[in-house]
């Protein structure tokens, strides 16, 4: 059985949405220069809709292929429904990762969070703090 799915290696070697937004309405940026992964998320937001996300990893394959789905999965979606996104969903979405590697996709899920709870603070959006809590990396912590 192959390490990775066929999902994983083509968001790995044709990552979608790759780059940087110069306005950004939302930047979130998590990981762990210690485990070496590190994502940075960019949100376009107009009417409550992400009109555009993009991402920069720098990390493993794993890494790289979360961040880009979990992109996919959030464009064009209103913010309540992105804020919903979980690492599970991105997980599943890529057709399963090594257990050594689902803490990409946690950390694609943080970095999503951390970008809306930037444009929540920039636009003085209330907001219930529980929905950004982020959980402990262990793989981060060795």
């Amino acid at each position: 059985m192959a390490l990775y799915s066929e999902k994983v290696m083509d968001h790995f070697r044709n990552p979608r949405n790759v780059g940087v937004i110069e306005d950004a309405d939302g930047v979130g940026e998590v990981g762990n220069a210690k485990c070496g992964d590190i994502m940075k998320i960019y949100l376009k937001i107009d009417g409550g809709v992400i009109s555009d996300v993009k991402f920069e990893t720098f990390g493993c394959g794993s890494a790289i292929a979360s961040s880009s789905m979990a992109t996919e999965l959030i464009k064009g979606k209103p913010v309540e429904q992105a804020l919903e996104l979980t690492n599970k969903a991105v997980a599943e979405a890529l057709d399963g990762l090594p257990a050594h590697k689902l803490h990409c996709s946690v950390l694609a899920e943080e970095a999503i969070k951390a970008a809306l709870k930037d444009y929540y603070d920039k636009n003085g959006i209330e907001y219930d703090a529980e929905k950004f809590r982020f959980a402990d990396c262990a793989h981060c912590e060795k």
